[in-house]
């Protein structure tokens, strides 16, 4: 019933296009600049250069069905009918149904967004209850298959496996006491037998489908649920050819459990989990298999050294009868082509390779394991002398245990409290306003040349100056600058301290149309001057309020970087957090009370083995409190997280041991109060009370309500009130409206405490 897979593929590829088109075309439609026939046609340009360059490049195989409009996983979840019944209600037809879910609407909020593993993009999260009706709906995979045929090229359509969309979901709101959306594994594993099924019958030879949920920690009663699937699946009398692929680690004790059903093929990821390799050897032969190799990172920038990973691909040939080369994970995660960056410093460039080229990387690999290694490439030279910097190195070998410790917490906010005099549930924002057209145009003109220094330090003291007067307008008691000098919070910062390069075109999707340009860390990190002291105390002197300094924290610097292989992360933090920290204290020294150091990815680089979070949560806390420790106890140290699943990490968050942690919470409906209570945790916390993803302006009501069910676990004297992430992807319509009812919604409910309660300072000023 198969055709043969072949030698080389890839698990998916970049689907924003080399120029963001689809950012263009999404952000034209929500809009009502682009009618659905131009997106389509965008859509269908962007998937067909896809696959032309996936089969022109070499592949054996090329994947479909990896483009998506928003989220993979929320078509997956759309695949299987998953759409909440609240949606269904809106009336609206089946595309704006599916963007509805994605970002909400004035009705409804959207579905709750979190982290795609270790990675920073973000998956939309379905919501699946006992009553939920399953049901097949093959027309996307099945419309990008027929696509791509009559461009005379077969494809592989690409699926988010049954097991790990259940173990991605979350239960219905109306959904019983310790029902968990896994325990419909058996009902969902029959509509993927329709799905494949369809796909059978319109003569698709190959279906991957991606079951990474099984790189973390299982227990054995959904490995053997992950068997029974793909038994049943397996012994289908209609289906394609089953490739399971699963990658960012080791699949463990999956991997016999795989090996035990009729797949015709399994994908590991032998970058981020070569002990797989082992497990393999363990199992014993495998014959008729194809063991799909991910031999080249897909989630990192740096060349693959060839000769070493057909070493691991030829230790593979001895122990299944067919093995293909491809990446460790999809392409989605690096920039679309290295073609692009004409100006980047040529010793990192030489040593790079973006998805164009890591395609190449996979097709020579492939041709390598059938002919032998001759032809391919030697490695890249060793990284130049100048990469290296002694003096930040012999000032962390100086560092002792004191230089990362401050005093008692109760003490620290006593001596803040004194210094700031805030009222019971202070109101602030994350950090980030509106980046109007102005202020894009500003730093365009900047950066080509058109505008001088200080005709640019100009316009972004007038914003500065506009933001702060806006904030006062509203009442809010702690203010931000507004960041309108900044391009990403980590870009920024990558673009100011030497051991970094920045791309000009090195686009990688975040969430929907939302891009960044992760920098790339290729030697030792160090400051050449104060980054951000400038803009803060420039914002200080226009108000008598406190202005917090903002600063992104080590590991989110590295987290969202390509960052050097060459040592460890932990020793790379310390180099970040080390000129963090004297940012921190030169903003101290500036007149700044407040410093706020964002981690929103401290759980996104969580291993996924337990065995692993021990060390990885040792020196994350160890760098952020190494960056924050310099200041003194009167200096309140704030931080923000977001848009992941925090339980597992909150022990950190404790011992991070900020004054203030802002954290994700209004698309999870304050879920993580409940989790920081059971943990005893007693500093203070701003949980968002409102959603900045989603362009729908809450109301006074609405935030109002969302407050009061904080009130309720935090006590109001250790209670912040601010959105759940920056307001930069948003626009001041948006913006003033939603601002207002926070304030007017913690005026409100500052009414309803004891009246032993200080004074409302901020509604007296405003």
């Amino acid at each position: 019933m198969t055709t043969p897979f072949g030698t080389s593929t890839v698990l998916g590829y970049p689907r924003i296009g080399p120029h963001r088109e689809l950012k263009s075309a999404l952000e034209g439609y929500w809009a009502g600049r682009v009618d659905a026939a131009a997106l389509d046609t965008v859509a269908d340009d962007l998937r067909e250069q896809t696959w032309r360059t996936l089969r022109d490049a070499g592949l054996s195989a090329v994947p479909s069905n990896t483009f998506s409009l928003y989220d993979h996983v929320l078509d997956a979840a759309v695949a299987v009918d998953a759409v909440p019944q609240r949606f269904r209600r809106l009336g609206l037809d089946e595309r704006d149904t599916y963007f509805a879910m994605a970002r909400g609407t004035a009705q409804e909020p959207p579905l709750e967004m979190t982290k795609w593993f270790d990675t920073n993009y973000h998956y939309l999260v379905p919501e699946i209850g006992p009553e939920t009706v399953l049901t097949a709906r093959p027309g996307k995979p099945l419309k990008e298959y027929a696509q791509a045929e009559a461009l005379g090229i077969t494809t592989r359509p690409v699926l988010v496996g049954p097991a790990t969309l259940l173990l991605l979901a979350k239960p219905t709101d109306d959904a019983p006491e310790g029902f968990t959306p896994f325990d419909r594994l058996d009902d969902l594993v029959d509509v993927y037998a329709d799905l494949l099924g369809a796909l059978a019958d319109a003569g698709v030879p190959w279906v991957q489908l991606d079951e990474p949920a099984y790189v973390a920690d299982r227990t054995d009663a959904e490995t053997d649920a992950l068997r029974a699937a793909y038994t049943r699946l397996g012994t289908l009398t209609r289906r394609p050819a089953l490739f399971v692929a699963a990658y960012f680690g080791e699949l463990g004790e999956a991997l016999p459990a795989l090996l035990d059903t009729p797949v015709e093929a399994v994908g590991l990821d032998l970058v981020a989990g070569p002990a797989d390799l082992d497990r393999l050897a363990g199992y014993g032969p495998i014959p008729g298999r194809t063991v799909v190799a991910g031999l080249v990172d897909g989630r990192n920038v740096w060349r693959t050294d060839l000769r070493a990973a057909a070493a691991v691909g030829a230790t593979l040939t001895g122990l299944a009868d067919t093995v293909a080369v491809a990446t460790s994970c999809s392409l989605l995660h690096v920039p679309v082509d290295l073609a692009a960056e004409t100006d980047l410093d040529p010793q990192v460039r030489d040593r790079l390779a973006f998805a164009r080229q890591k395609v190449d990387e996979v097709v020579l690999l492939g041709r390598a394991l059938r002919d032998g290694v001759a032809a391919l490439p030697a490695a890249a030279p060793p990284a130049p002398a100048g990469w290296r910097d002694d003096a930040v190195r012999a000032r962390l070998d100086a560092l002792r245990p004191e230089h990362t410790r401050r005093g008692p917490h109760p003490d620290r906010a006593a001596a803040q409290q004194a210094r700031l005099g805030l009222p019971l549930l202070p109101t602030t924002t994350i950090g980030s306003f509106p980046q109007t057209d102005e202020v894009r145009r500003a730093r365009a003109e900047h950066r080509a040349g058109r505008l001088d220094d200080a005709g640019y330090a100009d316009r972004m003291r007038a914003e500065i100056a506009r933001v702060v007067a806006e904030q006062e307008t509203l009442g809010l008691d702690v203010l931000v600058h507004g960041e309108p000098e900044r391009n990403d919070m980590v870009q920024y910062f990558a673009e100011h301290l030497d051991g970094f390069v920045a791309t000009a075109h090195g686009w990688v999707q975040s969430y929907g149309s939302r891009c960044v340009r992760p920098p790339i860390l290729h030697g030792d990190v160090s400051r050449r001057a104060p980054v951000t002291v400038g803009w803060s105390s420039y914002a200080q002197t226009l108000t008598d309020r406190p202005v917090k300094g903002m600063l992104t924290g080590p590991v989110t610097i590295l987290a969202w970087s390509f960052v050097r292989a060459d040592q460890p992360l932990s020793e790379t933090a310390r180099q970040v957090a080390l000129a963090l920290r004297d940012e921190a204290r030169d903003l101290e020294a500036a007149g700044i009370r407040i410093v706020q150091v964002d981690e929103p990815a401290l759980r996104e680089l969580l291993p996924p083995r337990r065995r692993d979070h021990e060390s990885y949560l040792d020196w994350a806390v160890a760098a952020f409190r190494l960056a924050t420790s310099g200041v003194a106890d009167a200096t309140a140290i704030h931080t923000h997280l977001c848009y992941s699943e925090f339980g597992e990490v909150l022990p950190a968050i404790e011992a991070l041991d900020a004054d203030v942690t802002s954290i994700e919470a209004s698309r999870s409906r304050m879920e993580i109060l409940d989790d920081l209570a059971t943990v005893g945790y007693t500093r203070g916390v701003g949980p968002g009370v409102y959603d900045i993803h989603s362009p729908r302006v809450p109301d006074h009501d609405e935030v109002t309500a969302a407050l009061r069910r904080a009130v309720a676990v935090v006590p109001a004297d250790r209670l912040w009130v601010n959105p759940d992430c920056g307001l930069k992807t948003r626009s001041y319509d948006q913006v003033r409206p939603a601002l207002a009812a926070l304030v007017r919604a913690a005026r409100t409910v500052r009414a309803e405490l004891p009246s032993t309660a200080p004074a409302d300072t901020a509604a007296g000023r405003a």
